[in-house]
């Protein structure tokens, strides 16, 4: 039954992606932001996003709260049937023709130093785009994914990722971290989300609630001295981005390494929390992360 239902998902997909691909860009991402809104909700459950919603923002209006829930769904959309487009935003003849980036200088003392980082971000606007713009820029970027479950349509995505968005792509999970160690002493920086609930973590405070976060970039930053840089990417305007680069920071060592990659990834959650406040309807509430 798992066949042919992830089959049917993969066909379902294609179809749409070619349909994309006949009305262009920008109305693509209008049609994917309208089915996004009204078909998404079919696919998550309510009572999780209002549950997220509320462990993260409190008590808000119920104009609020659908508010940020349609702003979420249609976000989802347009990302969706962005991932055709991948191409437009890669080879892009202006460098700001779609994503405008601050915080260049950082980007420009990570080139020229040569040295590694890790950038993390969480799942806001099209979060794709966050990889593809460090390595357009020239930094060896190796970028962690999380394959599809849907077997049929993982390849495709992972063509999509390999081609436009960063050829170095590494799978989440224990699978990948050997992959993740050999590239960073290779001289690559990594970059990846750390806003989903992960098995193989454990539970820092996220909101104040503990939920299972991935330790790597604490481990790794206490192990090979990289700084960690947050990256904060939001959908301006349909298919217009701004991403911010914030100030690299070097971890504190106290020697005691269990300790501080706790403390260490309780900071990255910090800083996941603000961005997810100071734009509540581009993050993805669907996720169990307390779960």
């Amino acid at each position: 039954m798992k066949t042919i239902k992830y089959f049917f998902q993969f066909t379902c997909i294609i179809s749409l992606f070619c349909f994309f691909k006949i009305i262009g860009l920008k109305n693509a991402s209008n049609v994917g932001s309208i089915l996004g809104r009204y078909i998404g909700p079919y696919f998550r459950s309510i009572k999780v996003i209002k549950k997220n919603i509320k462990i993260g923002l409190g008590e808000i209006s119920k104009e609020k709260e659908k508010e940020i829930i349609n702003g979420m769904w249609e976000n989802i959309g347009r990302t969706f049937s962005e991932y055709v487009f991948l191409k437009n935003f890669r080879f892009n003849k202006k460098s700001s023709e779609y994503v405008k980036i601050n915080g260049l200088n950082y980007l420009d003392e990570i080139k020229k130093s040569a040295k590694p980082v890790i950038f993390f971000s969480g799942h806001f606007a099209n979060f794709e785009l966050m990889a593809m713009e460090l390595e357009k820029y020239g930094i060896k970027t190796a970028a962690i994914y999380r394959p599809l479950n849907n077997f049929f349509l993982n390849p495709v995505m992972e063509y999509l990722r390999m081609k436009y968005i960063c050829p170095t792509q590494i799978p989440k999970g224990r699978i990948g971290t050997r992959q993740i160690i050999n590239r960073i002493k290779d001289g690559y920086s990594i970059a990846l989300m750390m806003d989903q609930r992960v098995s193989e973590g454990q539970k820092i405070p996220f909101f104040d609630k503990p939920a299972f976060t991935s330790t790597i970039p604490a481990q790794l930053s206490l192990k090979y001295d990289c700084e960690l840089v947050p990256i904060f990417i939001e959908r301006k305007n349909d298919i217009s981005f701004e991403m911010t680069i914030y100030e690299p920071y070097k971890i504190n060592k106290t020697g005691k390494d269990e300790e501080d990659t706790k403390n260490i990834t309780l900071k990255i959650n910090k800083n996941i929390e603000k961005m997810i406040i100071k734009n509540p309807t581009q993050w993805i509430w669907s996720h169990n992360r307390w779960k």
